[in-house]
């Protein structure tokens, strides 16, 4: 096995969706190929945007695209897609992170290797570039955003030192990189009401809600994920409020939501916010997941009391 720099393009002619596929000519095949049941590391080069390397995934198999000639599909391992809480830049100090465009002085390769769409990873460099995007303190660092002490890291607890490969399957370390990127993306704002509430030590109230749960083959990509109040991220996760196939409009099962609960919590328009960015806009295919899959159904089986 081994890893690779997937190059992508958010505005890429090919079928890239980087948490499920990765869309690449026959000249890649034997090097992708190799990768499988390896990690790899997502790269946008500059001239399409300012990401530089900015995820992980691990790729599960390979396939030929089907109806395509000389074209073949890299499938994302379900549940190991991760962004980086901090975008990478290609160069740290003018020097690259990969050893493969380092000339043996130190400065940046020209042409050639850097062109490559896919490129193999040396082990440190994959260790480097994932401790700069996904640091080992993230779960302290988010602990203590809003609290320099909280309860759970007093008495002088220690940073405990994990690999990089346990850090990225480990569930807790996941979801902290998750919530952080999710509600960054809408700004700590409710995409469902607009509210932006904050405690009186001002920590977002808003929560990051899977939009296809990960024990649904869900991922942990941006795009399958909502900043919700915990009211409306209770709501969604039991079927009670979706968003339509216009991927704005906000679905209620009024059936089972009273109109009194919903003009109380539900932004006036009945839209849904989206992030600046579109790039972290939620992909329709999860948001048809969730009409399809749980939209109308109770899930968990509590009564429902409105008050």
């Amino acid at each position: 096995m081994v890893k690779l720099v997937l190059l992508h393009k958010a505005d890429s002619i090919y079928e890239d969706e980087p948490d499920v596929v990765y869309d690449f000519p026959r000249s890649y095949l034997k090097a992708v190929e190799e990768a499988v049941g390896d990690w790899v590391v997502y790269y946008e080069p500059v001239k399409a945007g300012p990401r530089g390397y900015f995820a992980v995934a691990k790729i599960s198999r390979v396939i030929p695209k089907p109806g395509v000639e000389g074209r073949f599909l890299a499938l994302i391992e379900p549940g190991s897609f991760l962004p980086f809480d901090s975008e990478v830049p290609r160069l740290v100090n003018g020097r690259p992170l990969e050893a493969a465009l380092t000339e043996p002085d130190g400065s940046p390769k020209k042409g050639g290797s850097v062109q490559l769409a896919v490129r193999r990873l040396q082990e440190a460099d994959f260790a480097r570039i994932v401790n700069l995007g996904l640091p080992q303190d993230l779960e302290r660092k988010e602990a203590t955003r809003y609290d320099p002490q909280p309860a759970e890291l007093a008495e002088g607890a220690e940073l405990f030192e994990r690999p990089v490969l346990e850090r990225l399957t480990r569930r807790p370390y996941r979801e902290v990189a998750f919530r952080r990127k999710v509600r960054e993306a809408y700004g700590y704002r409710c995409a469902m009401s607009g509210l932006h509430l904050r405690n009186g030590g001002g920590r977002p109230e808003v929560q990051a809600a899977h939009i296809r749960p990960v024990e649904r083959q869900g991922s942990d990509s941006v795009r399958n994920g909502l900043a919700l109040s915990g009211t409306l991220h209770w709501m969604f996760d039991r079927g009670l409020i979706s968003v339509a196939d216009d991927c704005e409009t906000i679905l209620v099962s009024r059936n089972k939501v009273p109109g009194d609960v919903v003009d109380r919590l539900l932004a006036p328009d009945g839209k849904l916010l989206k992030p600046e960015d579109p790039r972290n806009a939620p992909h329709p295919e999860n948001l048809r997941w969730h009409r399809e899959n749980v939209f109308g159904q109770v899930m968990g089986g509590e009564p429902l009391d409105w008050g």
